[in-house]
């Protein structure tokens, strides 16, 4: 066969075959475009979904943690609102107990009134302490939504005033006060953002796909991106993060783009081209295509195998969750209930056909309007979420939960697919808590109440109603620093009720009681809102006002006080009337000494007492300088007792006709051991005050009994010894038992009491001890006759030996013959009752003369001799000097 019959014959066996061939070969290129195309769709969807898969998780960690940190510090915020006044001790340690949870947590802060003034951990956050959110740019906006909206608002992420950036979320706080209810500030909880990027599995290594989180949160900018690069022109898959303000926006592609995912492409293409290059090859094309037959077979009942065991697993998680699932045709109206939505609605689970009337007529009577108005309402917006009460034929009461999402497929009528449950149980459960939590904000309050009632009592006076001693000391404390109502100055008025005493003996203690409202109504009708007033004491009451008025105003205001307090009383018919002494104390410089303040204000309350009472007095410097030097003559005259320092000085008494000695008055003497001996006038008020008198009294008895002692035994021969008893000692229930131990002669020993002690109604004890004295022969001399108060009935029930004609009536006589005449009646007086008379301060000898003939036995004066030391008096006496100066 030639070359040419060789040619036809091939193309003879081509033919056939060549045409079927060709035919095969488009048939297969087109079979394996369109298959190219639907691995690639293939490829890219599971790709997808395993993006999706890895970024949901990744997005529910995100969520739970976020939560998780959120829910820990409610805790916190809810013990905040019942004890507004947490100190940073107790606030610490509320804290702390939070950081022990497995929580993102950097630090938490309080802000009362919008400025942090608690913030745990302390260490490496002192900077936010004082940080006004009012004052700060970046947190403020966050912090003043929070309070206006009363709700939690996180924002974030910012940068941190004590270094580095959190996530920072603001809680508002209200506590109760004794107006209600109110705004108390802010808890501010940072959430460390490398932490939460950490735990929620953003920073993964292994991680196999990258993400980009925009921020729709409380604040910030819509889809502003704070995490990963920008990946909206990368066709991301993405889903929200729902934030308890806001929301957040994931999104997230494969690690190196979507062209990885399209890798298996290629393979597919060899594989046709493959098969295109075979497809002449009938036994191995026939061969090829049985055996892909086989393999998509098995791929098929895989699936199938798969598909039946997602069926079973989502069959049981409905069956253990207890959700029934509905599907409604929009178009028809008719549904599809499983068993588990009949149930829940109380029909019978027999797959019997259902429509939207069924659910309508299930629902309760009083909400079917509002649940029909909110499923249609929402339905439109393509979900629908809802919850409502079902009332069951039998009565039964549910309350059920409602989630659909509208299904849209082309070529299909719109449906709603959408989930039951029965949350019965849980609404029931939040009742109980919500009434739980009603009675313990209500025991919450009842406690306030009471510990305001304490406190309210713990700083007032329960009669008056004013504040006491200790709320006074907090005031003074507070308002140390910047002088009362910040004026830099402070004055205060010690008031102490003249008389309050004598009223409240003789009336009783309603009586004192009803004058002490009396008097505390005074003083708050006479001082401004802003001044303090405050008792402090039985009768003692203090005024807090600004002494930058000058003392002409505190002058204005104690005049007042003290003339109403004069008006008289009508209580129960009787008319009662007492008077106020008022010590002013002012301190202009801050700081002021509050100590010092109230230290001067009794000092010139103590004058003002002393100057004759119903009056006030300025403190001054020297009225400080006085009491200073009276605690320094105090403090002598108690050294002085300690030493014997005091001692008898000796003025001797004449018979009036014949000039002899009948007796010697012993006087109090205090050889002071640096300025020298100091008549009484300059220790004895003194003395009086630190009650030492009756000491000095019975010092100088002792002495003067033993100098008459010691006169006896050199033959002196003085008669008898006068000395001062003072009413506090003649008071001392234990006088006369001391005065019989010193056996004393009797006729030697003269007592001089001044007059005022014989008031015609006389203490008792005062009026036996003078009878027991005179029962152990001691004479009584009345002292300073005719300037007190002792009236002819006192002298008749006294009997005294001698009385002493005050010095102050004998002056006069040379010149004054009303005196004379007034001196005669006295000694007629006394000559009448058998008392012998003694006339004091006799000066001259021509005095001496007079009063000799007016009848005066004794004489007694520097007429004969001044007063003197033990020693002197004995020289004077073995001197005689008295006779030839007569």
């Amino acid at each position: 066969m030639n070359a040419t019959d060789m040619q036809e014959h091939r193309l003879s066996w081509l033919g056939p075959t060549l045409v079927p061939g060709l035919v095969a070969l488009v048939l297969l290129f087109a079979g394996g475009v369109y298959l190219d195309r639907q691995n690639s769709v293939l490829n890219e969807e599971r790709a997808r979904a395993s993006v999706m898969a890895e970024m949901s998780l990744v997005r529910a960690k995100l969520e739970g943690n976020i939560n998780g940190n959120i829910q820990l510090v409610r805790g916190l915020v809810s013990v905040i609102s019942t004890e507004p006044n947490m100190t940073q001790g107790r606030f610490a340690a509320l804290v702390s107990i939070l950081f022990e949870e497995k929580s993102q947590l950097r630090s938490v802060a309080a802000a009362p009134d919008l400025v942090v003034a608690m913030t745990y951990p302390l260490a490496g956050n002192e900077r936010a302490i004082g940080l006004d959110y009012r004052k700060n740019e970046a947190q403020r906006e966050a912090v003043l939504r929070a309070r206006d909206t009363n709700k939690l608002v996180l924002a974030g992420p910012v940068d941190l005033v004590q270094g580095g950036r959190g996530f920072v979320g603001r809680f508002p706080v209200h506590a109760d006060t004794p107006a209600g209810r109110a705004f108390w500030g802010v808890v501010s909880a940072v959430v460390d953002v490398d932490r939460l990027y950490a735990d929620s599995g953003l920073t993964d290594n292994n991680l196999g796909i990258e993400i980009s989180i925009a921020g729709r949160d409380g604040v910030a900018d819509e889809g502003t991106r704070f995490f990963g690069p920008d990946l909206s022109n990368d066709n991301p898959v993405t889903a929200q993060v729902v934030l308890p303000s806001g929301y957040w926006e994931i999104a997230a592609i494969p690690k190196g783009g979507w062209s990885t995912a399209h890798g298996g492409s290629w393979l597919m293409r060899a594989l046709m081209v493959l098969a295109g290059a075979l497809i002449l090859l009938p036994i191995g094309i026939t061969g090829r295509l049985l055996g892909e037959r086989q393999q998509h077979y098995r791929e098929l009942k895989t699936r199938e195998s798969a598909l039946e065991s997602l069926s079973r697993r989502l069959g049981l998680a409905l069956d253990v969750s207890k959700v029934g699932v509905w599907e409604m045709d929009l178009a028809t109206g008719q549904e599809t209930w499983d068993d588990r939505t009949n149930e829940v609605y109380g029909l019978p689970a027999d797959g019997g056909p259902r429509s939207h009337e069924h659910w309508r007529r299930a629902v309760h009577p009083d909400g079917q309007a509002s649940a029909e108005d909110n499923f249609r309402r929402m339905i439109r917006t393509g979900r629908y979420e809802s919850t409502y009460r079902v009332l069951l034929g039998d009565g039964t009461l549910r309350h059920v939960r409602s989630v659909a999402a509208l299904y849209r497929e082309p070529g299909i009528p719109d449906r709603v697919v959408g989930v039951n449950w029965d949350i019965t149980a849980d609404v029931v459960l939040n009742e109980d808590l919500r009434r739980a939590t009603q009675l313990t904000e209500a025991r919450n309050h009842e406690l306030e109440l009471a510990r305001v009632r304490i406190e309210h009592n713990a700083l007032h006076d329960s009669l008056t109603g004013l504040p006491n001693r200790r709320y006074l000391d907090e005031m003074l404390r507070r308002h140390a620093a910047t002088g009362f109502g910040d004026s830099g100055s402070m004055a205060l008025l010690h008031i102490d009720l003249d008389r309050f005493k004598q009223i409240n003996d003789t009336m009783g203690h309603a009586a004192g009681d009803a004058m002490l409202v009396h008097a505390s109504a005074v003083l708050r009708d006479n001082c401004s809102n802003d001044d303090f007033v405050a008792r402090i004491g039985g009768d003692e009451f203090v005024v807090l006002t600004k002494a930058s008025a000058g003392d002409i105003y505190l002058g204005e205001l104690a005049e007042r006080i003290v003339e109403q307090m004069r008006l008289p009383v009508t209580y129960e018919g009787h008319e009662c009337r007492f008077g106020v002494s008022i010590g002013i104390a002012a301190e202009r410089t801050a700081p002021l000494d509050a100590k010092r303040l109230l230290i001067n204000a009794d000092i010139a309350l103590y004058r003002a007492k002393g100057r004759g009472r119903n009056r006030y007095e300025f403190f001054s410097e020297a009225l400080q300088a006085e009491v200073v030097k009276t605690k320094r003559v105090a403090d002598e005259i108690l050294n002085g007792l300690e030493r014997n320092e005091f001692v008898a000085w000796f003025q001797p008494q004449f018979d009036a006709h014949t000039l002899d000695v009948v007796g010697v008055e012993a006087l109090a003497r205090w050889q002071h051991p640096t300025e020298g001996i100091k008549a009484p006038d300059a220790f004895m008020p003194i003395a009086e005050e630190l009650n030492v008198v009756a000491t000095v009294d019975r010092l100088i008895l002792e002495q003067s009994l033993a100098a008459l002692a010691r006169w006896d035994a050199i033959g002196l021969g003085v008669p008898r010894v006068s000395v001062n008893v003072s009413l506090r000692r003649l008071n001392d229930e234990d006088l006369i038992d001391g005065l019989k131990q010193l056996s004393i002669e009797p006729g030697r020993l003269s007592f001089e009491l001044v007059e005022s002690i014989y008031l015609d109604e006389g203490d008792a004890v005062v009026g036996w001890n003078i009878d027991q004295i005179k029962e152990l022969g001691i004479d009584v001399e009345i002292d300073d006759f005719g300037t007190g108060y002792a009236s002819i009935v006192s002298l008749q029930k006294l009997r005294p030996t001698r009385l002493k004609i005050d010095r102050q009536l004998v002056s006069p006589i040379v010149v004054d013959q009303g005196q004379r005449r007034l001196l005669a009646s006295i000694v007629d007086i006394g000559k009448s009752m058998g008392i012998e008379v003694v006339a004091e301060g006799v000066e001259t000898m021509e005095h001496a003369a007079i009063l000799r003939d007016l009848g005066c036995d004794i004489l007694q004066g520097y007429a004969f001799s001044r007063p003197l030391a033990a020693a002197d008096f004995e020289a004077f006496l073995k001197a005689q000097a008295w006779r030839q100066a007569s």
